[in-house]
């Protein structure tokens, strides 16, 4: 009995796919609604959240569709070719409306926003808590205020001049120091200092009102965006289902595991892919952010069509789903001529404890089940916030490219799954899910103190602690729920586990993006760290559900966690 490893990596280049969108999609969305559409925190997470919001209806309508679709072609392969060009084409789409977005907002320049005094957040009140500070500035007073420690009327007339001409030549590595005891801005500051950059606290700050006020003016771009962006993620979810069921559908039983490390595997390299052209296309560059996106975007969806080819032309699913069957059955034969031939006295125990498994959960394991859902939801609020907010306080908080620090993250988890799946095969899944929920508090703690003149490698360190400690906790937590399964219930746990993931990835979004417009984008790694803290808590009183699982035979099984 071995695994077909070719067959599983073609029928992974479906799951390819699908973290390549996904990759993209959640780092320039982001970016495209608060630069280009001048949204706040709260309503991107609202739009964030939408793709959760979905799933959650469209994903178990979908995979019962392809379940009673019957074609030459196999019940899972049309939906995975439609849905794929569906996506590619409104995705493609949906940057063609923000074209039109930086079209209208590009006719207004730095002297639009000079000239029409737009009032802006000031990130000193936030980052200092210094009441001294006024919470607002005009454009105008604040880079007065840098320069000339004066609000700008009280300046010279040589004096403003200086100040628009640097605000209009402003480049997007210049900062400054605020001196809380003076109440001063340096824009020579010492190395290691903690700098404000002035491009992102001015600049980009005027354009984002300047853009929401060209938004309200006229919302029917905005109005398109939206119907262009809810058809693209229901074209996502056309086939994402299908695609996950796929493997399943080809591979036996006992080779399922191995074969969900690979497609997890696959699944990585097509979102490492991604961040690899982020980084060429330059989308995470101060510089860039009211860039268009459609050539990059046109890459992924090159990515995405090449796996699609492939995946076509290669996966024969008809033909392997009946030689699977076939062997599945011969297994299950294999193994009822293996099995002794139960007494009556057996049978009806068996028949007692069937009936029995059937029952609801003892108290103290009903407890443990919740507490479980809980931290799942927790380490997701905490988690999620980061992911989906960290292309934006990337570019405006650190003034660093955030595709080498997430590319980072995502290698170093690949790296982790093994060790990981050998020390919980050690202590047991509980003691090895509170490691890495203290490794991933630490990270984003430590994360908060991060500024733009941080060496990388210091950000690099923090992020691949993250990852590995992310594959600490997602790699056992899916079993812990399933294991306080009773009988055929396995499919209801698994349930449970994702329901109590999608909400938390539904609410945390809006909730963090909330926060941050209230106190400033420098909340988002602390608001990520106490919810990841608190899991700590509920994790640690668990008492069912764990286990030393039996160290796998093949190392590759190790990979096979939830796909989350």
């Amino acid at each position: 009995m071995k695994l077909n490893y070719k067959r599983t990596v073609l029928v992974g280049f479906a799951f390819f796919a699908i973290m390549a969108f996904w990759q993209a999609y959640d780092t320039i969305v982001p970016l495209m609604l608060v630069n280009k559409f001048g949204m706040d925190q709260t309503w991107s997470g609202v739009i964030m959240a939408l793709d959760n919001i979905l799933a959650v209806f469209l994903l178990p309508l979908f995979g019962a569709l392809s379940d009673k679709t019957h074609t030459r072609f196999g019940k899972r392969t049309p939906y995975i070719f439609i849905g794929t060009i569906l996506a590619i084409v409104m995705f493609m789409g949906l940057t063609f409306a923000d074209n039109a977005q930086l079209n209208k907002i590009s006719q207004g320049n730095n002297e639009m926003y000079w000239e029409q005094n737009y009032v802006i957040d000031n990130s000193e009140y936030d980052s200092f808590g210094n009441n001294s500070v006024p919470k607002q500035y005009t454009v105008r007073d604040y880079a007065a205020k840098v320069l000339f420690g004066k609000q700008y009327d009280q300046l010279t007339s040589e004096q403003q001049q200086q100040a628009q001409q640097w605000y209009l030549e402003i480049d997007q590595n210049t900062a400054y120091v605020y001196d809380k005891a003076n109440d001063s801005y340096t824009v020579n500051f010492e190395e290691g200092a903690k700098t404000t950059n002035a491009y992102t606290a001015l600049v980009s700050s005027a354009r984002s009102v300047y853009a929401n006020q060209v938004t309200q003016g006229q919302v029917g771009i905005l109005v398109i965006f939206i119907i262009l962006l809810l058809a693209t993620l229901i074209s996502m979810a056309v086939f994402r289902s299908p695609a996950v069921a796929l493997m399943p559908d080809v591979t036996i039983k006992p080779l399922r595991s191995k074969a969900n490390a690979i497609i997890n595997l696959m699944g990585t390299a097509g979102g490492m892919l991604v961040l690899v052209l982020g980084m060429l296309f330059g989308t995470g560059s101060v510089k860039n952010q009211i860039m268009s996106y459609t050539g990059y975007v046109a890459a992924v969806c090159g990515l995405m069509l090449a796996a699609l080819i492939v995946f076509v032309f290669t996966v024969k699913e008809r033909k392997w789903n009946g030689e699977m069957l076939i062997h599945q059955q011969q297994l299950d034969t294999e193994q009822q001529v293996d099995e002794t031939q139960p007494t009556e006295e057996e049978a009806d125990k068996t028949s007692v404890e069937l009936a029995a498994s059937k029952e609801k959960l003892p108290r103290e394991k009903l407890s443990s089940l919740i507490l479980i859902l809980a931290s799942v939801a927790l380490w997701f609020i905490g988690y999620n916030a980061i992911t989906s907010k960290y292309s934006l306080y990337a570019v405006n908080v650190l003034n660093k490219d955030f595709n080498a620090t997430m590319l980072i993250a995502q290698g170093a988890a690949i790296i982790a799954y093994i060790p990981v799946g050998m020390l919980a095969s050690k202590l047991g899944r509980k003691k090895t899910i509170l490691i890495g929920i203290g490794l991933l508090t630490v990270a984003f703690a430590s994360a908060y103190f991060v500024n733009s003149h941080t060496p990388d490698a210091i950000m690099w360190i923090l992020f691949a602690l993250a990852g590995i400690a992310w594959a600490t906790i997602n790699v056992n937590s899916f079993p812990m729920v399933v294991e306080l399964s009773q009988g055929g219930s396995i499919g209801k746990y698994t349930g449970y586990y994702y329901t109590a993931s999608m909400a938390a990835q539904i609410a945390t979004p809006i909730l963090s993006g909330a926060l941050m417009d209230a106190l400033g984008m420098s909340v988002l790694f602390p608001y990520g760290a106490i919810f990841v803290a608190l899991s700590f808590v509920t994790m640690f009183f668990v008492k069912y559900g764990d286990s030393k699982p039996t160290a796998p035979k093949d190392k590759m099984e190790m990979l096979g966690g939830a796909d989350d």
